[in-house]
């Protein structure tokens, strides 16, 4: 039985998030579940990466409890030792929701 994967691109749109936060999130292979989180061999040196449906369910899950932590997804970014402008442009995105 084939498996619909999603790139990120379509991930962040189908989920209304910036696609940096969901990079972001995804680069932590611990943030969604094992097996979600599937690197594509697109000819580039590091492909890219896709999530699965159920990746996609837990991404939104943790989207959710991060945005009940105070601070919120600022908080994420910056214990996630973002980049200042990135944090900036993200949670100028998240103030526009």
């Amino acid at each position: 039985m084939a498996r619909t994967i999603f790139t990120i691109d379509i991930v962040a749109k189908k989920i209304s998030e910036a696609v940096e936060l969901v990079e972001i999130i995804i680069a932590n292979d611990d943030n969604v579940g094992y097996g979600e989180i599937i690197n594509v061999d697109d000819g580039s040196e590091y492909g890219i990466k896709a999530l699965t449906e159920h990746g996609i369910e837990n991404l939104q899950e943790l989207l959710a409890d991060i945005r009940t932590w105070e601070g919120g997804i600022h908080r994420f970014l910056v214990n996630e030792h973002c980049d200042p402008d990135v944090i900036k442009r993200i949670t100028a995105t998240e103030k526009s929701k």
